[in-house]
């Protein structure tokens, strides 16, 4: 299938530069870990700041992105006002947010905790706005089906993020160590979670100038039936988001609410850094999504999409399910990402990768309602995901900690996934493998039990063995789903 072997080079693309610029962003989180030990709480504040961000940053966009693809779709010959109109009303969200809080700063700084810094909530306020914007135009690279530009992008901003840490956490305050009058009147070292945010808004301002191509098509426009239409699709699009962000970051934001004290910081900066060493799941599900959405949108409702739909989604939980071996199986060597004093945590880690999981499911059973214009479902589903999260947060958190949160992750995203699979069955029903999607499911969950109950003591010996049963899992993707005769680079193998 063309469309399938387009999402495959797409994802690929997409993929890679996720994976490599999830992995060069891996080496900030020793860096942060080493520097910010978990009694400080320090990386609990930085922890809190971005869950912050990643809520208004949904708000922001108002739903947009997925808007502006499905307009760009239903549209597509008059793509420049589509791309016009979506970055005027995000824009002028952001301008109005901006406004807000440079009016109140010391108020908000206050309420959240930071009134000695409200440099933090100044400075991420201006990189959530820049986001929003650039979110617009993001999306626009994907519908234009630009993987290379977007990708390049996204490298960009991190090795310019790298760069700029190294600088911060290393080469200052060696500097500082040893010659203080050098650098000591802008350098404060019991002030990391500064420089963490200010180096995002360096990077996120000088990305924004690489946009100006793009720009050049915007013109202002005002037609109200547009945007009347665009804003009756959005606006469930928006509470969807918002209650799947929650679901994703909600325990964050109320962490230290329900844990006061130094306690609470110190417990998130635990949780904040062990569920990196997950972020390969959301890495995985982000670059499927990026190659996934276009195809979608663009094939429409019809049975071909509906075929499309069931083959993807049979692909993305085999291989998704394959990264949760590989990190499961491979722990000893990845817990070294952040440092021994936040190890203790470090048993969340399945439990967090298995909710990313249901939540890719998730957001691929999503299509049909975005499809059919009817995107209150969406707001339906994940409210009562998100109801069910906050639910058990509130009660399990002050006597189970981070524990509960990624129970409540969980049982959030599945209550969301469930709800949406069963009735989107009735109302656009799609003819899912279910057969071969739980073989998957119950192959992994084998091999998972056996790398547990096995017991090898030394260490290379059980790495060997949980690479063997990985490798058990790849032999019977390939052997069932994954035809190697019909890849182009291998092909003269098998004439």
């Amino acid at each position: 299938m063309p469309k399938l072997q387009s999402l495959f080079k797409d994802t690929v693309i997409y993929g890679l530069s996720s994976i490599v610029g999830r992995f060069l962003n891996y080496l900030l989180v020793p860096l942060y870990s080493y520097s910010m030990t978990a009694e400080s709480g320090n990386y609990g504040i930085v922890t809190n700041i971005y869950a912050w961000t990643a809520l208004i940053l949904v708000i922001l966009t108002f739903g947009f992105e997925t808007t502006f693809m499905r307009f760009a779709g239903k549209y597509e010959n008059n793509l420049p006002k589509v791309f016009s109109m979506s970055l005027q009303v995000v824009a002028a969200i952001c301008v109005l947010f901006l406004v807000s809080i440079f009016s109140n700063i010391d108020s908000i700084s206050q309420a959240l905790g930071y009134s000695q810094h409200p440099e933090f909530v100044t400075m991420m306020s201006v990189v959530i706005s820049l986001d929003a914007v650039q979110a617009i135009i993001f999306t626009y690279l994907r519908f234009k089906k630009r993987p290379i530009k977007f990708a390049s992008l996204k490298l960009l901003f991190i090795g310019m993020s790298i760069a700029l840490n190294l600088v911060a956490f290393l080469l200052m305050p060696y500097l500082y160590r040893n010659n203080p009058s050098l650098i000591g009147e802008f350098y404060d070292p019991d002030n990391q979670a500064y420089y963490i945010f200010l180096i995002n808004l360096i990077c996120t301002a000088t990305i924004t100038l690489f946009f100006i191509p793009e720009l050049k098509i915007f013109r202002f426009t005002a037609d109200r039936k547009l945007l009347k239409e665009m804003l009756a699709y959005s606006w469930p699009i928006l509470l969807l988001g918002l209650a799947g962000i929650l679901n994703l970051h909600a325990d964050k934001i109320i962490y230290t609410m329900l844990v006061p004290g130094e306690q609470g910081k110190v417990e998130l900066s635990v949780y904040g850094a062990v569920v990196k060493i997950a972020a390969i799941m959301a890495m995985l599900i982000q670059a499927f999504k990026y190659a996934y959405e276009p195809i979608v949108f663009k094939m429409g409702n019809g049975k071909e999409s509906k075929e499309y739909q069931a083959i993807a989604m049979k692909y993305f939980i085999a291989i998704a399910l394959l990264a949760f071996l590989a990190v499961v199986f491979y722990m000893d060597i990845l817990r070294h990402i952040i440092a021994p004093d936040y190890w203790i945590g470090l048993k969340v880690v399945p439990i967090v990768m298995i909710a990313e999981i249901i939540m890719g499911i998730y957001q691929n059973l999503s299509n049909w309602y975005k499809l059919n214009d009817e995107t209150w479902w969406g707001a339906i589903f994940s409210t009562a995901g998100c109801a069910m999260l906050f639910v058990i947060n509130i009660l399990f958190v002050p006597e189970y900690g981070y524990y509960a949160c990624a129970i409540a992750s969980l049982i959030g995203f599945s209550v969301a996934m469930l709800l949406s699979y069963f009735v989107g069955q009735k109302r656009n029903p799609i003819a899912y493998d279910l057969k071969s999607i739980f073989g998957y499911v119950a192959l992994a969950a084998v091999l998972w039990a056996v790398s547990q109950l096995v017991p090898i003591e030394d260490n290379v010996l059980h790495l060997s063995f949980n690479t063997l049963l990985i490798l058990v899992y790849i032999g019977y993707f390939v052997k069932n789903d994954l035809p190697v005769k019909q890849i182009p680079i291998l092909k003269r193998f098998f004439k």
